[in-house]
Order: C-alpha cells, then structure tokens, then sequence
C-alpha cells in the first residue's frame, strides 16, 4: 500500500474566514391559555366577551326551564357619568366600582367610606333574613343546565335527599342546577333559599325559591354561603363554581372552617381536575397529601346526602362536647 501523504497546508499569507454568526433567535410570543397572542387590547376584549358569554349561559338556563320571568334581552348601559377605567360597555354594578382601581376617578373620600356603609347594611339584612338557619347546605352548578340534564335530575334529587333529612337548601337563585336544588327542596317542604348577585344584566330568581336574599357584593354573599352551610356540593360548572369550591378548600386548609365536607358531584367532569391536583399540584408538594382527602366524589345522591348527614352529626357531637367542656372549666375572676 502507497504510504497516506499529509493534508496540504494552507498557503502563508491567507486567512481563515471566520463562521457567520447565528442569526438571533425572534422573542417568543406571549400567549394565553387559549393559544392566542397575549397583549391589553386582547384580553381587554376578552374580558369584555367573558361578560357576554356568562350572559348568554344564564339566558340559555333561563329559556330552558321555561320558569322565569321575561326580561329585556339586552345588557344594561353604562352610565355616561362612571369614572371607571375600562371600554366595558355595560353598567357598573356595586363590586365594580368598589374594586376599580387606577385612572382618573372621583376621590375616594367621597365614595369609600359611604359603601362601606352599604357593605355593613348588607351584612345585616343576610344575617336577619338567614339567622334561623341551623342545617344549612349550599349546592352549587352551572346555570346553563337543562331540565333533562342528569345532572339536573341528580341536582333535584340531592335537594330532596337533604331536604327531607331536615336540612335547609341554599343556592344562587338562578336557572339550572341552581333551580334544580330548590326544586329538590321544595319538593320535600325543605326551606329553599337563594342568594342572588347583582349582575350587569337581569338574572332572576327561579320559582323555587322559598327565601330570597339579594346581594350587591360578592364577598358578603360568599360569607352568607360559609356561614349558614354544614356541607358544599359542587355539581359541573365553570368558573363561579371553582371559586365557591377553593374557597371552602381554602378556609378549611387555614383553619377557619371544620369538619366541612366538600363533595364533588360527577366523578367523570371532576376526573381531570382530580387527576391534576394529584400529579402536578400535590407532586410538587404544593398541597399535602391529606388535602386531597377534603374532597369526596361521587354519582351518586344518596351517596352524597349520606356524606353530609354524617358530617352535619359529627359536628354536632363535636359542639356538645365543647360546651361541655365549657362548662367545667373555671371561671378566671380578676383581683
């Protein structure tokens, strides 16, 4: 074999040309959750059709059970005179204008201190109405569900399971799962409550209604929802159903609330949720493991009557050894 002669050397006196640069990546795009490019003008109107969905969803319960009222199909106008920030076209209701915040507005001293007036008046005509709620549950769903859902018959079912176990039914007021619960009620001569929430556009209150209480703000009809409830059921809604769900998650992780039963009704809507809190939220210790044990799922009615009679029980107990208690411990006097 030839011997393998050398590479030839470069000539003396050339150079090598230096590699081209890459080319800078482009900026990623910020995007929403639903794939679209994220910038104020969008999500501007995104809020603005969030508001209109919700409105065609409580219309849709509405027309469906064939129950209500007509009202004027239309959102109510905002004022000329609101100082809000925001291109919303609809009117300010209380909430919106004790949360706005930034922008030219009128000054606060001359607004704040007045609502909270109104908040406190709030309180006290919630407090009057519900003070002879002793068993209370709260079942919460989405507007939107029809009369010939299973989920509305369930929803019916529940109401009635509870009612007839003495316990008092307490809801938004509004159409689908909302009315089938005060449906269940009434139909097993249980009180049937509805808490209802000004909106920027006519909702109503279903004609199951026993006992309606009518709210400007969310967090004092939140607070009406806690107090006067042994127990939440969460049938399949959307985002007012989450909040009313982690709401009582939350004030049972912190402390405030105990032996509150949370049940989730539809094990196949929940499953996805479930599924996460257990794979990403609780692997990444974000929760504890026993705050998946807050929550019960079920199909089933009796099932989850079951659970918040046993619930309701055990509180009972619970308080009587308190007072107990109470009443053996001496009383510390002041020299």
């Amino acid at each position: 074999m030839a011997p393998k002669l050398p590479k030839p050397s470069a000539k003396k006196g050339t150079t090598k040309q230096p590699t081209p640069a890459a080319k800078p990546a482009s900026p990623k795009k910020t995007r929403t959750a639903g794939g679209n490019r994220a910038n104020p003008e969008r999500m501007a109107a995104a809020a603005n059709a969030s508001v209109a969905g919700l409105k065609e969803r409580i219309e849709e319960g509405r027309r469906a059970s064939g129950m209500f009222a007509p009202v004027a199909d239309e959102v109510l106008q905002r004022a000329a005179t609101d100082d809000w920030i925001g291109d919303s076209a609809w009117a300010l209701t209380e909430d919106a204008r004790l949360l706005q915040s930034g922008g030219p507005r009128s000054d606060f001293r001359s607004t704040d201190p007045w609502r909270v007036l109104r908040i406190m008046g709030e309180f006290i005509e919630g407090f009057d109405k519900l003070a002879r709620v002793e068993k209370g549950v709260s079942i919460f769903g989405s507007a939107r569900t029809h009369p010939d859902d299973p989920q509305y018959l369930a929803a019916v079912e529940v109401g009635r399971l509870l009612g007839e176990k003495g316990f008092s039914i307490i809801t938004g007021a509004g159409p689908g799962i909302m009315e089938a619960a005060n449906k269940g009620a009434r139909l097993a001569g249980a009180p049937s409550i509805g808490c209802n929430i000004e909106l920027p556009f006519e909702q109503g209150t279903n004609p199951y209604v026993d006992t309606n209480v009518a709210f400007r703000y969310f967090a004092v009809r939140k607070t009406m929802f806690i107090k006067y409830s042994s127990a939440f059921i969460i049938f399949p809604g959307g985002f007012g159903t989450f909040d009313e769900l982690f709401e009582a998650l939350t004030l049972i992780q912190t402390g405030k609330i105990s032996q509150f039963p949370v049940v989730l009704f539809g094990t196949h809507y929940w499953a996805g949720l479930v599924r996460w809190l257990n794979s990403r939220v609780l692997a990444e210790r974000k929760i504890s493991p026993g705050d998946m044990d807050l929550m019960v799922v079920t199909d089933d009615p009796a099932e989850a009557a079951k659970v918040v009679e046993q619930a309701y029980q055990l509180q009972v107990r619970t308080a009587q050894k308190r007072a107990v208690a109470g009443a053996a411990s001496p009383v510390r006097t002041h020299t």
